[in-house]
């Protein structure tokens, strides 16, 4: 079976902030795919109402967590979707990060390999899974047994070295977060209350320190020059410029999620983010 078609761009929010209307709306923009990040459920019923209210786009999970629920549920989960919207769903797992997972998150990359074998006997094609990756070997097994990465929180020169690992060949669907915002002050805010959370969490930091930002640029929520690299923002203009960055550097897919102010209408901002891409909606 042939990878499912994901476009240029898509857009990544959690499965909470997605209702019926918007999902279709964003399709009628001309997104190529729809990720449903925030660790939905293994039963994966929050993609299949993301399916039901659209007719053409791929909805994939970014990602599920393989220490919430079970290969073998997810497994069936996927069986009963690709039944009723063949050829539209990827399934993204990974191993999440240890600080939410506690006494459970013991040999994340062994435990990633086992959940891969079940998938396996559970029918679930390599085309139409990804895995979430940032370092060297998760790439690498992502290229080995998945159809690519799903690397979340980068910049493009994440991605140029990711694309080196993986060859050409393996999907490479980095997430992007954007800002449209034309004053640096108000982006850097808005990316810093997003940004603070994973600098917490050591396999981000980790990948943040590989990234070659400093201890310096970790401290009291993000230096400028750190927000600047992995937020794009200012005018649409501007951040389409971040966003084909990663294009450039060797993604075949860019998921963006798009920053907002509490009550802000995301249609809108990403209305404004399609006209300027160019998008076919």
């Amino acid at each position: 079976m042939a990878r499912p078609e994901f476009g240029r761009f898509g857009v990544w929010l959690r499965g909470t902030d997605y209702t019926p209307e918007l999902a279709a709306g964003l399709e009628d923009l001309g997104y190529g795919t729809l990720w449903v990040g925030g660790s939905p459920d293994g039963d994966l019923r929050s993609v299949e109402r993301l399916l039901a209210a659209t007719s053409r786009v791929t909805v994939a999970t970014g990602i599920v967590n393989i220490w919430k629920d079970d290969a073998a549920t997810v497994g069936a989960s996927f069986r009963r979707i690709e039944e009723a919207y063949p050829g539209r769903f990827v399934l993204g797992i990974g191993a999440g990060h240890r600080e939410s997972t506690g006494d459970r998150y013991d040999k994340p990359y062994t435990a990633l390999q086992r959940y891969l074998d079940v998938l396996d006997a559970e029918g679930v094609p390599q085309d139409q899974r990804v895995l979430a990756a940032l370092g060297p070997r998760t790439l690498r097994l992502a290229a080995d047994r998945a159809a690519g990465a799903h690397p979340y929180f980068t910049a493009p020169n994440h991605t140029r070295q990711a694309r080196e690992i993986l060859g050409e060949g393996p999907l490479l669907a980095p997430e992007q977060k954007v800002a449209l915002e034309s004053s640096p002050p108000k982006a850097r805010a808005l990316a810093r209350a997003s940004l603070g959370f994973y600098i917490g969490l050591a396999n981000y930091a980790a990948n943040f320190r590989r990234m070659g930002f400093t201890d310096d640029d970790l401290a009291d929520g993000g230096s400028d020059r750190m927000v600047d690299s992995l937020i794009a923002h200012g005018t649409p203009e501007a951040v389409c410029d971040g966003l084909t960055a990663h294009l450039s550097a060797g993604a075949d897919h860019v998921a963006v999620q798009l920053l907002v102010s509490e009550g802000a209408d995301l249609l809108t901002g990403y209305r404004t983010l399609a006209a300027a891409l160019g998008l076919p909606g």
